[in-house]
């Protein structure tokens, strides 16, 4: 690793314990949504969607913010709440259904939240969640607090309504929110070439007065440096950005379907290729701040929390039916 690299991990402020904790929880994503994927068939019901392959720009978004900051996320979001220091055991038996889980069982993949760490819910339906976070973010405005609400979404839902209502009702507002486009390049089994007419969506920024970027999303670094910036600058009152990383998945849309060929052999390759923890963890080894047994020793503390995590899940119990009520307002 270059000198100039080194330099660049100091001027983000990240120490080496805080760049182990980016390795710990990227891997932490990429075991539990394995497993997940490995005991979806007997144990979660209905599809799964993985982010295996979005790890870097997950966690380098996430450690940008304070702990008492927001974050709402999509029907692809196991990884946001890791990233953002959940524990894995509630987690696990939330797509279980299970009651230890973070939302009680009636989440699940798709809809669930962790109030622990700021993340205040997903949607199955593409786009949903990005009004919830402009509410977040007015609500933050409001109470007068310097908090910011950070808004994943992909690059299908940037076509859709709630993406051009967001936006514009946040830089109207001058509101604390970052929009992260997490363009893994599909919707569905859609590329984006089929489906939006250029080739960055950060482009669409402009339209609404508010800074738009680009960042290479297999570098949590990268990630990390430009929506630190985009936090600094919510907070000193100067409105929203979108920020788009560019990222990919390598496993289908969603597990538990049997999906028509839609993608070539040849640019899995070129993206495992860079595959963003393996980049990471090379970064660090070379430039001396991580050593053989101390990644070793991450390796084994998060297999152990994964690990312990089924077991929990597994071992919990189903809801009550009494609590079928249970935080519905009706």
């Amino acid at each position: 690793m270059e000198s100039s690299s080194v330099d660049r991990m100091a001027c983000v402020g990240l120490t080496r314990a805080r760049l182990h904790e980016m390795l710990r929880r990227m891997r932490r994503i990429r075991l539990f949504d394995e497993c997940a994927t490995e005991i979806q068939s007997r144990h979660i019901p209905g599809f799964l969607h993985n982010s295996i392959g979005q790890e870097a720009e997950i966690v380098g978004a996430c450690m940008a913010l304070r702990d008492d900051d927001y974050m709402t996320g999509n029907h692809r979001s196991h990884g946001h709440p890791i990233g953002k220091g959940v524990r894995l055991a509630p987690l696990m038996a939330e797509l279980l259904g299970k009651s230890t889980g973070v939302c009680g069982g009636k989440g699940g993949s798709m809809h669930l939240a962790a109030f622990s760490v700021g993340s205040l819910g997903e949607s199955g339906i593409v786009g949903a969640s990005m009004p919830a976070a402009v509410g977040a973010a007015l609500s933050a405005r409001l109470r007068g607090t310097d908090q910011v609400c950070l808004s994943f979404f992909g690059d299908g839902a940037a076509n859709c309504g709630p993406f051009h209502e967001s936006l514009n009702l946040a830089a109207l507002w001058c509101l604390p929110v970052i929009f992260l486009c997490e363009n893994n390049g599909y919707a569905g089994c859609s590329s984006q070439a089929q489906t939006t007419s250029i080739d960055d969506v950060s482009r669409r920024a402009v339209s609404y007065g508010m800074p738009g970027f680009v960042v290479d999303g297999q570098d949590a670094l990268a990630v990390h440096e430009v929506v630190s910036a985009a936090a600094a600058r919510a907070r000193a009152g100067q409105g929203p950005s979108l920020i788009e990383a560019k990222t990919y998945r390598y496993c289908h849309h969603q597990e538990g379907y049997d999906f028509p060929t839609y993608r070539s052999d040849e640019e899995l390759r070129s993206w495992r290729a860079k595959d963003p923890i393996e980049l990471f963890t090379e970064r660090l080894r070379h430039s001396g701040l991580l050593l053989d047994d101390e990644r070793a020793a991450i390796e084994a503390e998060i297999r152990a929390e994964v690990e312990n995590a089924l077991t929990f899940a597994i071992q919990s119990p189903m809801p009550e039916p009494s609590a079928l009520l249970d935080h519905v307002f009706i």
